[in-house]
């Protein structure tokens, strides 16, 4: 057994007991519910959360970041290449892809989802143009676009983010039509899903998982058109969703918010932080896993907290005023990504990988329940820079 019962509820990896208390609170009204290693604090439920209800939908469980996720993509360009000339790439992906808050994107997308009759949802078709101009984005915190080589010496793009400000809106106006409140420790929003409400909310999910599988979609093939190369494989999972599964018989509503679907032979791809390893994971079956509701982790996990970090400012006249410096400086972010020979765009000090647990310490919680296919060592890493916030993150 490779994690501990809390009143009740298995919890992998050393339990932060703010996080725990949140899922505690959660199961009260679920019929499972599990945390992974690499949980902390969230809005409603935790990062890592699993809850499931035989006939309830939470919109606070998915998140406001509704299906963001991961994209892995290997490529067939030789990596002694891509090696050679990996600061011009990164530069290319910089100038190219849109980081950063509410942005548009440069080269509008058009998409057959844009199609879907979901859009008819009044508030889905409220926040149509927006999603238009935002498909393809990238967005802020701690999402990225990254340059992995694996184990064998190929080359993958490593992409995370989510539906952008579609998914918040949608989130936002179903979690107050649900009677919720935005915050941090309050009871999760919960709709019966034969609700005319429950229906809506569920159609819309539905719709920015397919929006923000597009976004992902495009952005790994942009890059890989940028740096002359087709693609070969890919791996691609949400990790703040809701799917309908079966579980020791039971029809049950999984919702993930932070956690990754692991069923038997599933692959996953799963990040770490910008100056240590990502992986490829393969579900396994044992009784672990089907204690995790088929789950494992979304990430490393944080260890502090981005005001901790990055400290506190405010913006006044275009200029940013420091009011409470953070415990990691660019000094420190910079030296420590230098040393692991990756070439750096943009992210802020709340990013650096002082903030993150170790990925592979994280993932040894869930032995058993899963195996590593792929072990990818970040090349380069582009991310929002320090001058941005970001709403959408996840």
């Amino acid at each position: 057994m490779t994690y501990r019962k809390i009143n009740g509820i298995p919890v992998w990896g050393d339990p932060q007991q703010n996080a725990v208390d949140q899922i505690l609170n959660c199961a009260r009204q679920a019929d499972a519910a599990a945390l992974m290693a690499d949980h902390h604090l969230g809005y409603a439920v935790p990062i890592g959360g699993v809850v499931a209800y035989a006939d309830k939908i939470s919109p606070s469980g998915v998140g406001y970041d509704i299906a963001c996720g991961n994209k892995a993509v290997r490529l067939d360009v030789p990596a002694t290449e891509v090696k050679a000339r990996i600061g011009p790439i990164m530069d290319d992906i910089w100038r190219t892809l849109s980081f950063g808050m509410g942005l548009k994107n440069d080269e509008r997308v058009d998409h057959a989802l844009f199609d879907d009759p979901a859009w008819q949802i009044p508030i889905a078709r409220q926040n149509k143009q927006l999603a238009q101009e935002q498909l393809g984005t990238i967005g802020s915190g701690n999402h990225y676009v990254d340059i992995f080589e694996d184990e064998q010496g190929r080359i993958w793009i490593g992409v995370h983010f989510g539906s952008r400000g579609l998914g918040h809106r949608l989130a936002t106006h179903f979690i107050k039509a649900g009677g919720g409140k935005d915050g941090i420790n309050v009871d999760p929003v919960l709709l019966d899903v034969d609700s005319a409400l429950g229906a809506e909310y569920l159609a819309c999910m539905h719709l920015a998982g397919r929006y923000a599988y597009a976004g992902r979609d495009w952005v790994a093939q942009r890059v890989a058109e940028m740096m002359g190369a087709s693609i070969v494989e890919e791996v691609h999972n949400h990790h703040n969703f809701a799917w309908r599964e079966e579980h020791n018989g039971q029809g049950l509503w999984v919702v993930r918010k932070g956690a990754t679907p692991a069923f038997p032979g599933q692959l996953s791809f799963v990040g770490g932080s910008m100056g240590n390893i990502s992986v490829i994971l393969q579900g396994v079956d044992s009784e672990d896993s089907r204690t995790a509701l088929y789950s494992t982790v979304h990430g490393a996990g944080r260890v502090m907290s981005r005001t901790q970090a990055a400290g506190r400012s405010r913006w006044k006249k275009g200029q940013q005023i420091v009011i409470k410096e953070g415990e990691i400086s660019r000094e420190m972010m910079f030296d420590w990504v230098q040393k692991v020979g990756v070439e750096l765009r943009g992210a802020g000090t709340d990013e650096s990988p002082h903030c993150y647990k170790r990925l592979p310490e994280v993932l040894a919680y869930h032995e058993g329940t899963v195996r590593i296919a792929h072990t990818l060592r970040p090349l380069g890493v582009a991310m929002a820079g320090p001058d941005v916030s970001d709403p959408y993150k996840d």
